[in-house]
């Protein structure tokens, strides 16, 4: 089932973005699968850890400035720390895994550079492409996935596509998605999944714009404050998950709330005066822990749509919360 979310800002907009949650669940698919098992008769798989080991400027996707953007809330490179933290591993991973895979580390050098990536490995037949930090690198890695609104294939693969996504190693700032998962932020945990070979679908979400291109989250999208504040945390990697808390500080000076015009699957247009942040929830967590969709299941087929609406500094802050089940 495909849910949508279709959202006019401000309201004189003639060409909504759309959101759109994709269903991918197979019937016939249990929530956990083996991607392969280490045993001898099992060839060699090759898996892709894509790293990202410096600070990379966050820029709001699909606009021109930072005051109406839609963001997927991710971090970058952990002010440096995932290349650090990543050396220190290898040695371990190589020794865990090198047995039964084919490792191939990959660095990224710039933004959306592990976009690419991506792209390159699952056309040039990566079994898996593992992402290496938090949740921007993540978000980057599954933006590899997909091209021209499409899934990148394998070039010797004309069916469905085969290469399963890696999530992620907790090396970045907020690591989010992970916490949905109930996953332990341990690195060492992360091998050992991957050791095991399991997989189970996720949801994508999809940012359909005016200029006609789609852009893919997997965590959490948001619209406004919450996008600002995401925004502006990116440049104060190195205070830790207190960036966000700069950021969010930041975002607040001039803020104005605007009036949305949203629509929700096949519903009637409905306004929505004074909107202060409109978060679109595929997972619970983002900003470092910030439960903002504490409903949201990545493998439900649905996202949770939260409206934070007349924000003031000195008063009260309206909060409407819509599941999509």
């Amino acid at each position: 089932m495909v849910y949508h979310i279709a959202v006019a800002v401000p309201i004189s907009m003639a060409k909504p973005s759309i959101f759109r949650s994709q269903q991918s669940m197979a019937s016939d698919l249990s929530p956990d699968s083996t991607i392969y098992r280490p045993d001898g008769n099992s060839r060699r798989r090759d898996l892709v850890f894509v790293v990202n080991p410096r600070v990379l400027k966050l820029e709001p996707n699909g606009c021109a400035d930072a005051e109406f953007c839609f963001m997927d809330y991710g971090a970058r490179g952990a002010n440096g720390r995932t290349g650090k933290e990543w050396k220190k591993l290898l040695p371990y991973l190589r020794s865990r895994l090198g047995g039964e895979c084919n490792i191939c580390e990959s660095l990224t050098s710039g933004p959306c550079h592990a976009i690419d990536i991506t792209r390159e490995a699952i056309r040039e037949g990566a079994d898996a492409v593992i992402a290496v930090g938090g949740d921007g690198t993540l978000h980057e890695v599954v933006n590899g996935f997909f091209w021209a609104g499409k899934h990148v294939i394998n070039h010797d693969q004309k069916a469905a596509p085969s290469t399963a996504l890696g999530v992620n190693y907790p090396l970045g700032t907020g690591s989010d998605f992970f916490r949905t998962l109930g996953w332990k932020n341990d690195s060492h945990d992360a091998i050992e999944r991957i050791a095991k070979g399991l997989r189970s679908w996720v949801d994508v979400g999809v940012i359909s714009g005016e200029s006609g291109g789609s852009h893919y989250f997997i965590n959490v999208a948001d619209v406004h404050l919450s996008a600002k504040a995401g925004y502006y945390a990116s440049r104060y990697k190195r205070f830790g998950n207190l960036c966000y808390v700069i950021g969010a500080l930041q975002a607040f000076i001039g803020h104005q709330n605007q009036d949305l015009r949203i629509k929700i699957d096949d519903g009637e247009w409905e306004i929505y005066p004074q909107v202060t942040a409109l978060c679109i929830g595929n997972a619970k967590f983002f900003g470092g822990g910030m439960k903002i969709t504490p409903n949201a299941d990545p493998r439900s087929g649905s996202f949770e749509v939260v409206i934070l609406q007349d924000f003031k500094c000195l008063g009260s802050l309206e909060l409407k919360v819509v599941s999509l089940k």
